[in-house]
């Protein structure tokens, strides 16, 4: 027995809806990712001037706290938007991952998730108790040295090794396009060796993470034309 032909275009309608969820919700999560964690670290190079590692003096220039504060304020949503963005890459992925890179993927996300959260707190207190002469020169130094270290090397890393999985991901599962994908891994490796030699180096993951996200939301709105295609 034949089926039903509404019937029939009813379930590729629903089908090709389930498969565009996972990669615009990606993409969405993704460029608010990228554009916020993108003004977050603009606004932290723009306040904390370059070689001020050893040194909290910046911190008696009001408008350089009001920058830095508005960074501060910023992380907790691009968290939130970086979560929503792994778990829809892992779910767009699906039967297809691959458990060894995946456990690199989740891993190296949420490490660096953790290391960037921490940072920021770390500055958070940093900022509140030398402004209000709660803390010495000297431990606010120290504060200052220890989330200069865990933002650029050790958050960093976690970027790399993340874009550089992701790409692999990609590559094996064939769920972005094969240039995306090498670029992310050339990308990632020019990030995990190339960071301390160039002080902007950080933006590599945020850009990269938007050309990413407009790829998939391209391929989204590309793909009902397909479906209707085979639908006739």
């Amino acid at each position: 027995m034949s089926e039903d032909p509404t019937a029939r275009r009813a379930r590729a309608r629903r089908a090709i809806g389930r498969a565009l969820t996972a990669p615009r919700a990606a993409a969405v999560a993704g460029i608010a990712f990228a554009l916020l964690l993108g003004t977050m670290l603009v606004l932290v190079r723009l306040s904390v001037p370059a070689g001020a590692e050893g040194s909290v003096t910046w911190l008696d220039d009001a408008s350089r706290r009001q920058s830095l504060q508005l960074a501060l304020n910023l992380a907790p949503y691009a968290g939130i938007t970086f979560l929503w963005f792994i778990g829809v890459i892992r779910d767009n992925v699906g039967e297809r991952e691959d458990r060894l890179f995946a456990t690199v993927f989740l891993g190296s996300g949420l490490l660096f998730l953790a290391m960037l959260y921490s940072s920021m707190a770390l500055s958070a207190a940093l900022v509140v108790t030398y402004t209000s002469g709660a803390a010495s020169n000297d431990v606010a130094t120290f504060a200052r040295s220890t989330t200069h270290a865990l933002t650029s090397i050790y958050t960093v890393k976690m970027a790399a090794v993340f874009m550089i999985s992701t790409s692999t991901i990609a590559m094996r599962s064939a769920s972005l396009p094969r240039w995306l994908a090498l670029l992310g891994f050339l990308l990632g490796l020019t990030l995990l060796i190339g960071s301390n030699f160039a002080p902007w180096a950080d933006m590599i993951m945020p850009v990269w993470v938007l050309l990413l996200s407009v790829v998939l939301l391209i391929g989204t709105y590309r793909r009902p034309e397909a479906g209707r295609e085979h639908e006739r």
